[in-house]
């Protein structure tokens, strides 16, 4: 009986820590999600405000996206969004998990791809994939 009782209570402890982890790698992910959610939102504001102050959405990579952003386009026009996105040592703006985000634009919006928790682009055919794409 004493075996019986020592066995349960290291299931159930072996089991309470495998759920507390399960619950915080959860938790971690939901609040980068939302980070990421606040962060481009952010960014589609600052992108709009520049497109009606300058006429056009910045053109060229990531990097001279930001830059566009941060003055230096024809304008000299500083475009500051809420909080302060994050980037990298390139300058480029980067997603909660550390990837350069690749942003696109077309005459009528701005979509926005981050690689997600793996640190890969992938297609939607991968069954792996967990992009975040949004668009305004």
């Amino acid at each position: 009986m004493k075996k019986l009782m020592i066995a349960i209570g290291v299931f159930t402890v072996a089991f309470g820590v495998l759920w507390g982890t399960k619950a915080w790698s959860t938790l971690r992910a939901n609040a980068r999600t939302a980070k990421f959610n606040e962060d481009v939102e952010n960014l589609f504001i600052g992108l709009q405000k520049y497109k009606e102050r300058v006429g056009k959405y910045p053109i060229g990579s990531n990097a001279e996206v930001a830059k566009a952003l941060q003055g230096e386009n024809e304008k000299n026009i500083i475009i500051l969004v809420g909080r302060k996105n994050e980037v990298n040592e390139k300058g480029e703006f980067v997603d909660p998990w550390g990837t350069p985000l690749r942003i696109y634009f077309s005459d009528s919006g701005v979509l926005i791809r981050s690689a997600g928790p793996n640190r890969r682009f992938d297609d939607s055919t991968v069954i792996e994939a967990d992009d975040f794409i949004r668009s305004n």
